[in-house]
């Protein structure tokens, strides 16, 4: 497709929607008026259909008509985090960049007039934060009858630098465990007479820094909460609360460490003779990349960018639900752009920031990768 895109005429429309995004955050689950400002915008657009729902956030809209299904997912909410001193909804993750990215593409295709040859289906999800925004949109069943799924990350510099992209996100695949540790509390002057918690808690640690898997494959898993004891320091704590963080690059590598982690939690607690309950509380995927959706998207950035800021795919430690839909729809042609943005100091950083430019250029290059979609596919794409 060598036509061109006239994409930076939108940049103060672009950065309007952003700015209200930005200033107006909410958290996973309560994106309500994230959800109604975005309904009414493309209802307002003559998105051919609006769809929200009754029982949880979230919006899909399509244009088009077709045989094909190209599908663009974004995220919706915002981190509770604390920003000078108060705690607060902040999007400290991009995902008002993401918003504001897909709208983009949504505008730039009626404002080409272009004649569709398939279905755009643009999804905006909730709760990628809590890692289970997205089983719920695969619940609402909006992926069933796509053929193509795109989405978008902002990337820390370190990762892709300003002016570069990358066509694939490898994220990598986290599951996060709450336990609990049930006992007596004791005196201190007699340790023989109960179990002390947080011995329990430091055997567990212990034998999870002994699990060892395939080093060719990265993993970790850590302790990341220890609450136990009181005011009184003659008190020997019977309970304690835990929690545990497990990655892995890659889902079977996930599936091994998850085992040896609960074969540890199970080992302590006969050794020590005492109960630890444990759940899982989220968990999401590693990426699974489609190498097809994966070329459409670096021929789009090496037409906007130039071959010589086409950058690998950006493999990080960090994880993102989006892979649940390609896990749990294997048939479903799925990757995420990974967009340089100068973005500081980093991801989930209270004061993180980023260069609005990438926003015209992250549009454009999303927009081109749709409709290069339809183009590979047989379908010709025309512009009224």
């Amino acid at each position: 497709m060598n036509e061109t895109l006239d994409v930076s005429c939108l940049k103060s429309q672009l950065f309007d929607i952003f700015d209200y995004l930005h200033l107006h955050p909410e958290v996973s689950w309560k994106e309500i008026n994230t959800t109604k400002y975005i309904a009414s915008l493309l209802e307002e657009w003559g998105a051919d259909e609006v769809r929200t729902f009754e029982d949880c956030p979230g919006v899909v809209a399509e244009i088009g008509d077709g045989p094909l299904m190209v599908g663009l997912r974004s995220d919706m909410d915002a981190l509770w985090q604390e920003v000078d001193g108060t705690w607060k909804a902040n999007h400290s993750c991009g995902h008002d960049a993401h918003m504001t990215l897909a709208l983009g593409v949504f505008i730039t295709l009626k404002k080409l007039n272009v004649k569709l040859p398939g279905k755009v289906r643009f999804i905006f999800q909730p709760a990628e934060e809590k890692g289970d925004g997205a089983l719920r949109m695969i619940e609402k069943k909006v992926i069933d009858d796509v053929d193509y799924l795109y989405g978008v990350h902002l990337r820390p510099e370190i990762e892709v630098e300003n002016g570069k992209a990358a066509p694939a996100i490898v994220h990598g695949a986290g599951r996060f465990i709450s336990g609990k540790i049930n006992g007596a509390d004791g005196h201190g002057g007699r340790p023989h007479m109960s179990t002390n918690a947080i011995e329990v808690a430091a055997a567990i640690v212990q034998q999870l820094n002994a699990i060892h898997l395939n080093p060719m494959v990265p993993y970790s898993v850590k302790m990341t909460k220890l609450i136990a004891g009181g005011e009184n320091s003659n008190i020997i704590p019977g309970s304690a609360n835990f929690s545990l963080d497990l990655r892995a690059q890659s889902n079977q590598t996930m599936d091994q460490l998850a085992k040896q982690v609960e074969q540890v939690i199970s080992g302590v607690a006969n050794l020590y003779q005492v109960d630890i309950d444990f759940t899982y509380e989220s968990n999401v995927v590693a990426a699974e990349v489609n190498e097809e959706a994966k070329d459409i998207m670096a021929g789009a950035i090496k037409d906007v960018l130039g071959a010589e800021n086409l950058l690998p795919p950006s493999v990080s430690p960090g994880g993102e639900d989006f892979h649940f839909y390609s896990v749990k729809r294997p048939d479903v042609k799925a990757t995420m752009l990974g967009l340089g943005c100068n973005l500081s100091p980093g991801l989930h950083h209270p004061k993180m920031a980023f260069d609005r430019e990438a926003l015209i250029a992250g549009v454009e290059i999303l927009t081109r990768t749709i409709l290069a979609t339809f183009e590979k596919n047989g379908f010709r794409v025309e512009f009224e």
